[in-house]
């Protein structure tokens, strides 16, 4: 059975690009077959694993909007991935005008069967249809937390999203968790945070939480994940540790 994980929070910048691309690795690293989906018309995703957004001819644009099968545009890296580049910002307004447009990613993975262990999708900062499709796909959220306060508004937005999406699209989604990125340990406010999501969400927070670090954005220049890059980095352990908390713990 194939777990599908969105990792979301409407607020940018907290390493969910970083957390989707480092847990598919570890998960990898643990021999489970991995494919991520980059559904961020930014295509940071794409980029972070050494593919030029600008060159792609085929894309997840062109599996929601045309309805290629998703097979046919996954490209190989250090895990398979579904690339996305700036052609996907169009696809809101079309999927707008389509019937059942929340389910158009779900349909899309329906196509691969038991292909892969694990489907990860990158979502975009915000709460629109292409977010909206990547928890209408998903059985599992992951919440990517920077311990600061506005990523941590962020987090109860998207908990009272899941709701709605939990009305009318997909009533089994549940919460996997909060991974806390860009952590600062000497800072009162980062501590703060931390202490305050878990008891005021309900939420598990994963342990430990990912230190910030300059190694995560000179991975992603040379197109490389934390843990191909830096494999002893505290970085790459904090996320193999997540991964092992995942898959340990089952759908």
């Amino acid at each position: 059975m194939t777990r599908v994980v969105a990792f979301a929070n409407q607020k940018g910048g907290v390493a969910k690009t970083t957390t989707t691309l480092s847990i598919g690795v570890a998960l990898s690293q643990r021999n489970r077959r991995v494919l991520l989906v980059d559904l961020d018309p930014q295509g940071a995703l794409s980029y972070s694993m050494g593919v030029d957004p600008d060159a792609l001819t085929e894309t997840v644009n062109d599996v929601l909007v045309r309805r290629l099968p998703i097979d046919k545009v996954v490209v190989a890296r250090e895990v398979d991935l579904v690339p996305a580049n700036i052609d996907l910002a169009g696809a809101e307004a079309i999927l707008l005008a389509k019937t059942g447009r929340e389910y158009a990613l779900q349909r899309a993975l329906r196509e691969l069967g038991g292909v892969y262990d694990y489907v990860l999708i990158d979502c975009p900062p915000s709460l629109g249809i292409l977010t909206i499709n990547g928890l209408t796909a998903a059985g599992e959220v992951l919440i990517p937390l920077q311990c600061e306060a506005l990523s941590h508004r962020g987090v109860g937005q998207l908990l009272e999203q899941m709701n709605d999406i939990r009305h009318f699209t997909n009533p089994d989604l549940r919460v996997l968790g909060v991974v806390p990125t860009m952590y600062d340990g000497r800072s009162l406010h980062a501590r703060e945070v931390l202490a305050d999501v878990g008891e005021r969400y309900g939420v598990t927070v994963l342990e430990p939480p990912v230190r910030k670090s300059i190694k995560f954005a000179e991975a992603a220049q040379a197109g490389r994940s934390i843990l191909s890059y830096a494999p002893s980095h505290p970085g790459a352990e904090a996320y193999r540790a997540h991964a092992a908390a995942i898959d340990e713990a089952g759908p």
